[in-house]
């Protein structure tokens, strides 16, 4: 085997590539940083609008005052094709940057910093209500920041936040405590991650009390196939019996009974119990609106099965489900374009919101993925205006976005093909149009190849 050089030894055309492509990976990094810089800066802008608006607003009502931020946030997230809620969020934290940390937009646009450094610094930072020592702590974190990663920025930066925080622990978690909360966000492959927001005591008591229940299972599997096993020496009869085969690891086994009791399980308070609802929570069972292909149905296929006609699901959970399904609609969609037409029981009201349910899958607000259950159905043309009580002006919308319909000078109209098109306070126009659905069918014939 021949060389052009030792092995191990750079050749000096590569080192001259390298040395030009690190440089201009460098000059891009920096180019993106001061893009990032002036984006801040100019969503800080927009924010200070919506802020004069709502200072220029007499009522105290909240949410009457919050309308002009969601108004402008819904302009931002058309113009930028993301929802209305992230654009909230980025302009919000827009506005922080540029009045609370200066010195690290300074910083971004100087290049001295990354973007994701600066997200560090302003979730670190944040809970330093002194104005003075906040200053401090971030010129300070910045000399760390411009020589090391973000992961090593966080933790110093959050360690130092914890040491010049003139605000006791005790004040800041009692605050925090007030964001716990559950989400969930999609997956691939049929999966999702289901999130718990609690405090940190609640949250590791809970993984330790699974954790010992998985163990739990597991040794009793165990002893079980053991004692089976014993049994089968016995006599012929005995190893005829059925054999544990628990092959699931520990973590699995935690996952399956967390499901189990949240989806069966009662809560040990339940203010609910009685005449005001008969069974208690236990009696409440959770409800999820399955999409699935007659042929999925039939097993000739195993695509198109969907959760709320928008998340992907296995065929084998969509024909679990199936069987069990409280109620039927029969969906048929155009062929070409996969949006709905009609549904099989078509009259005005119960059967008219099946045919929108069918139809919109979601909330028609711009981005957003409310599914269609638990949204409302909105007159696009208000029937205290005349607006008829009709398929063609009739759509979904969340609460966010019905109110901000109905108590902002945003506008909607619906075209003949079900298409709603959005007016904005600056005169501009969007349109969303209903969500297609994605239709598979078997091909008979071998593949040409």
């Amino acid at each position: 085997m021949e060389f052009d050089s030792w092995p191990g030894e750079t050749p000096a055309a590569d080192v001259v590539r390298m040395r030009a492509g690190l440089a201009g990976l460098q000059d891009a990094d920096a180019a993106v940083a001061r893009a990032q810089a002036v984006r801040i800066r100019h969503l800080a802008a927009l924010a200070d609008v919506a802020t004069d608006q709502v200072a220029r607003i007499a009522s105290r009502d909240s949410r009457e005052r919050e309308m002009p931020v969601r108004s402008l946030a819904a302009e931002v997230a058309f113009a930028t094709h993301v929802h209305d809620m992230t654009a909230q969020r980025d302009l919000g934290e827009a506005q922080t940057l540029v009045t609370k940390f200066a010195a690290t937009v300074t910083a971004l646009e100087n290049a001295r910093i990354s973007r994701r450094h600066v997200d560090v610094i302003l979730e670190t930072g944040l809970p330093i209500v002194d104005d003075e020592v906040r200053m401090a702590w971030e010129e300070t974190v910045l000399d760390y920041a411009a020589r090391q990663a973000p992961g090593r920025t966080k933790a110093y930066a959050r360690q130092l936040a914890e040491a010049v925080n003139p605000e006791g622990m005790a004040d800041r978690h009692a605050r925090a405590v007030d964001g716990r909360g559950v989400s969930v966000i999609d997956l691939d492959d049929g999966m999702a991650l289901l999130q718990l927001r609690l405090p940190a005591a609640v949250a590791y008591g809970i993984r330790d009390r699974l954790q010992r229940q998985a163990r739990a299972i597991r040794d009793a599997a165990n002893a079980e196939r053991a004692r089976r096993a014993e049994d089968a020496g016995v006599g012929d009869d005995a190893a005829e019996q059925p054999v544990v085969d628990d092959t699931r690891t520990l973590v699995q086994i935690g996952a399956d009974v967390a499901a189990d009791m949240l989806l069966s399980g009662t809560p040990a308070l339940d203010p609910t119990s009685g005449e005001q609802l008969p069974g208690g929570l236990g009696a409440i069972q959770a409800q999820v609106q399955i999409v699935v292909p007659v042929l999925t149905l039939l097993g000739q296929t195993d695509a198109g099965a969907s959760l709320h006609g928008q998340i992907p699901i296995d065929p084998e959970t969509a024909r679990h489900l199936a069987g069990a399904a409280p109620g039927w609609d029969r969906v048929l969609c155009h062929p070409i374009t996969g949006t709905v037409l009609e549904v099989d029981r078509y009259t005005p009201g119960t059967d008219q919101r099946r045919y929108l349910r069918a139809r919109d899958q979601h909330c028609r607000g711009f981005g957003c993925r409310q599914p269609a259950h638990r949204c409302q159905l909105d007159h696009n043309h208000e029937h205290h205006d005349g607006g008829p009580t009709a398929l063609t002006n009739l759509a979904h919308f969340c609460t966010r976005h019905h109110t901000l319909k109905t108590e902002t000078e945003w506008t909607v109209r619906q075209l003949r093909d079900g298409t709603v098109e959005f007016t904005s306070p600056l005169g501009k126009s969007y349109t969303d149009e209903p969500p297609p659905r994605v239709m598979f069918v078997p091909d008979p014939d071998p593949p040409p190849f």
